[in-house]
């Protein structure tokens, strides 16, 4: 049985590379640029913003995952849960905060709205818009919340066509590392 996309969890990492691939053919949010472009520039921006954290590094690989497989006003969430049986909490939890994080950011940051592609401006009130105080202080609360903010914004700058970072092959030892 050949892969395909599925809203399955996945149990190993075989499993999540083959998802990975299938990625490359699944268009991204700009013309030239596929969903796996857009996961391995992701990967690359968290590698040099914390050269230390694998597991956020491979969270910037494989955040969107969900994409596809649901509305994309739970995409984060389902993308957590679809990983979370290999990848474990720390990964998931930060897959699944990266959408709050861009509600948390335009909530306490005016300028970051200005920031945000058009797409992303979209999702933003399907997600559910700004952040209420008690959802801004819940979110800060979170031990994740400074990695989530740092995943959010390589979500940001992982959308331009034709950028060269390493290939999914070079994430092949980080995703074994980082599995349980």
């Amino acid at each position: 049985m050949s892969p395909r996309l599925t809203s399955e969890p996945i149990s190993n990492v075989e499993q999540l590379l083959d998802r990975l691939l299938l990625l490359a053919d699944k268009a991204g949010e700009r013309p030239g640029l596929s969903e796996l472009d857009h996961g391995l520039q992701c990967a690359a921006e968290l590698r040099l913003a914390a050269p230390d954290d694998v597991e956020l590094q491979v969270a910037g690989l494989i955040h969107d995952l969900g994409h596809g497989l649901c509305s994309i006003s739970i995409h984060a969430e389902f993308g957590a849960d679809l990983v979370r049986p290999v990848m474990g909490e720390r990964i998931a939890n930060l897959i699944a905060l990266h959408a709050a994080a861009k509600r948390y950011m335009v909530t306490t940051d005016k300028e970051y709205l200005s920031q945000l592609s058009p797409v992303s401006r979209k999702s933003l009130e399907l997600q559910g818009g700004l952040m209420s105080p008690s959802e801004v202080a819940a979110f800060e609360a979170n031990p994740d919340c400074d990695s989530a903010i740092l995943l959010r914004k390589a979500d940001d700058a992982a959308k331009t066509p034709g950028r060269l970072v390493p290939g999914l092959d070079v994430w092949i030892e980080p995703l074994r590392a980082a599995a349980l």
